[in-house]
């Protein structure tokens, strides 16, 4: 019986074009799509000598050398696509280091297939396998069947495997590579019970096909503009890394300059640069830290992976990444500075959680450059990051249990020679003794929405306290209260606190609020709508932290401010010859737009009598007092305490 070939053909244009589109699509890099490109070239070959043996079969007797030749390493090939797959799986799931540390598996994997090429390599001598009648036709030998068994235990081991990590896909990823087993099985029966119908390949080259569609996606892993695995692939690779207890080391790279240097080139030029910088890690990743795995993360961050480098090597592709981005890079003509902050990271030594190395990685941009390779392990502080993972629990703890306590810091009157109002400062410490620092748990609460009931509580504490005789007794103007960027974007925040202000009964001008000079910048109508209602009402608003920014002035003239508070940055007279120059004429500019200003951050008599000097009405600092709860504020605005005793 003429066996078909019209099967053989269509895997074989299904391959070329898998081929071809991996290929175009640069989808090489990597150990898994290293692994898949050589299953479409094995199964290519594999297809071209199934064509092959079946041609020579279909033309009659004769040929029986290359009969031989061609059935043989169909099925050598064939044989290997099983296990090959496999290894792909082990890829995906990125547990190689288990199959490592488990013996038996190694001996699982490879000892049948040893026995495939025993066979085969028998086969030729004594014709047990297969073997050619006196007609010259293909027949199957008394231990064919080993073959199938041989399959059956590759099929097995694949199908448990997956089943077994099947938490670290996704159900889509999944349910398309659990799909292959039963057709591939469905094809094996077929092609056993029918021999002449040859749809193996075709079955094998479909799954390959819809592999490629359902999990082979390149928009999923990889970034576009740097042709590296993206920051969605890497926040994958580290969870799987925690599931499955695998040890890697990280280089992490961030370019600190970055955004300053995506503005200067534009967009085109931003992508030549972001190729150049991968182009030259991809170079020291092949010479010197082979099998490991290069990400893009977005922002001038980049990313190698590793688990089976020494250390030593690993060190030293740092410092040669180090040393590689020091020099100018040229783009268009135009010469680059990059500013590279390069780290060492042994995960799960330094850093032993997901959570924990991402928060490290965000605030690794410049805070610890020094020119130098860094090493996680000395500047790791694993009580901050802790805190950083689990910062939204607690601030919802600390809402729901009162951890929040608003500490005052008195502030200074020149003019008046004593304190005439105070600011409000929120402090957390929790109920097992932590303090949680304001730079820590602000920005998060920002990022949440929870910093809309801080504001609230903030604002109803302070309320409370001016409503109360202790306060009518301390001869405080008023109290001010910070608000954030968000909080001055929320529609409802004028209505919001003129009923808490209402509620308490107290004059508006008792309360004054500060803004930053980041939400000064901002051009939002909702928050310029606001501002005027609380000023119109009576309530006194300041710039808090000018100088910490890039301010637009016409913007800051337009906005109804009242006071001006200088950023302790100004306090750095001594350090900075040219400062005086700069204050003066900045002071000289508050004052000419009727604004009062107070100092923040004096910590010297010597400090103090110099903005005094220079006609600042109000000053602020540790020289006069630490921020305190409001009992001890009371008291040494009463006399009972004094500077020092705080301090």
């Amino acid at each position: 019986m003429e066996k078909l070939l019209y099967f053989d053909i269509c895997a074989l244009i299904i391959l070329v074009i898998l081929i071809t589109s991996t290929l175009f699509r640069n989808m090489l890099r990597g150990k898994v799509n290293c692994f898949f490109f050589a299953l479409l070239i094995l199964s290519l070959i594999t297809t071209g000598f199934d064509i092959w043996a079946i041609a020579l079969d279909n033309a009659g007797a004769g040929n029986l050398t290359f009969k031989y030749v061609a059935h043989t390493f169909y099925l050598l090939f064939h044989n290997l696509t099983t296990p090959l797959y496999i290894f792909y799986i082990i890829a995906l799931s990125d547990t190689w280091h288990i199959i490592r540390q488990k013996m038996i598996f190694p001996i699982l994997l490879f000892m049948p297939f040893a026995i495939d090429i025993i066979l085969l390599i028998s086969n030729l001598f004594i014709h047990k396998l297969f073997y050619f009648d006196a007609n010259d036709t293909y027949t199957r030998g008394s231990i064919y069947f080993i073959i199938y068994i041989i399959a059956a235990i590759y099929f097995l081991f694949g199908f448990i495997y997956l089943a077994h990590y099947r938490l670290l896909f996704s159900i889509k990823k999944f349910s398309s590579l659990i799909a292959v087993f039963p057709l591939m099985l469905f094809a094996t029966m077929v092609q056993m019970l029918y021999p002449a119908i040859r749809i193996e390949m075709f079955v094998h080259s479909a799954c390959l096909l819809y592999i490629c569609m359902m999990v082979q996606r390149p928009e999923e892993r990889l970034d576009m503009d740097s042709g590296l695995q993206n920051l969605s692939s890497y926040v994958n690779d580290i969870k799987h890394a925690v599931l499955t207890k695998k040890q890697n080391r990280i280089i992490m790279i961030n370019i600190t300059n970055y955004e300053v240097v995506r503005k200067m080139l534009g967009y085109e030029n931003n992508i030549k640069m972001l190729k150049a910088i991968s182009e030259k890690l991809s170079a020291i990743n092949i010479n010197m830290l082979p099998q490991s795995d290069l990400y893009y993360l977005g922002s001038g961050k980049f990313r190698v992976v590793t688990d089976l480098i020494p250390y030593d090597m690993v060190y030293a592709a740092a410092e040669m990444i180090n040393e590689t981005l020091k020099p100018n890079l040229t783009i268009n003509q135009m010469e680059i500075n990059l500013i590279a902050c390069v780290c060492i990271v042994n995960y799960p030594e330094d850093i032993k959680d997901a959570e924990s190395l991402l928060a490290f990685e965000n605030e690794l941009n410049g805070r610890y450059y020094n020119g130098n390779v860094l090493l996680a392990a000395d500047i790791y502080q694993q009580s901050h990051y802790e805190i950083m993972k689990d910062i939204d629990r607690i601030i919802e703890h600390a809402l729901t249990n009162n951890e929040f306590e608003v500490y005052y810091q008195p502030i200074y009157s020149v003019a008046d020679n004593c304190f005439k109002s105070a600011e409000a400062l929120l402090r957390l410490h929790t109920q097992d003794g932590k303090f949680i620092s304001p730079e820590l748990f602000i920005p998060a609460a920002e990022k949440s929405g929870a910093i809309h009931k801080i504001g609230v509580f903030v604002l109803e504490q302070v309320c409370d306290f001016i409503a109360s005789d202790d306060f009518k007794k301390l001869h405080l103007n008023y109290i001010e209260v910070n608000l954030s960027v968000s909080q001055c974007m929320q529609s409802g925040l004028a209505g919001d606190v003129l009923d808490i202000i209402k509620k308490h009964k107290i004059e508006t001008s008792r309360i004054n609020l500060e803004i930053t000079e980041t939400a000064a910048s901002y051009s939002q109508n909702t928050m310029l709508d606001n501002l005027n209602i609380l000023s119109d009402a009576g309530i006194s608003l300041s710039l808090d932290d000018f100088g910490t920014g890039y301010s637009n002035m016409m913007r800051i003239a337009s906005l109804p401010l009242r006071i001006v508070k200088l950023d302790k940055t100004f306090s750095d007279i001594s350090e900075y010859p040219n400062m005086s120059v700069v204050l003066e004429n900045t002071i000289r500019m508050i004052k000419e737009m009727n604004m009062q200003i107070v100092v923040e951050g004096i910590e010297t008599e010597q400090l103090a009598a110099k903005f005094s000097e220079l006609e600042c009405e109000f000053i602020q600092g540790f020289y006069y007092s630490k921020p305190m709860p409001k009992d001890k504020l009371i008291a040494f605005l009463d006399g009972s305490t004094y500077p020092s005793d705080n301090n």
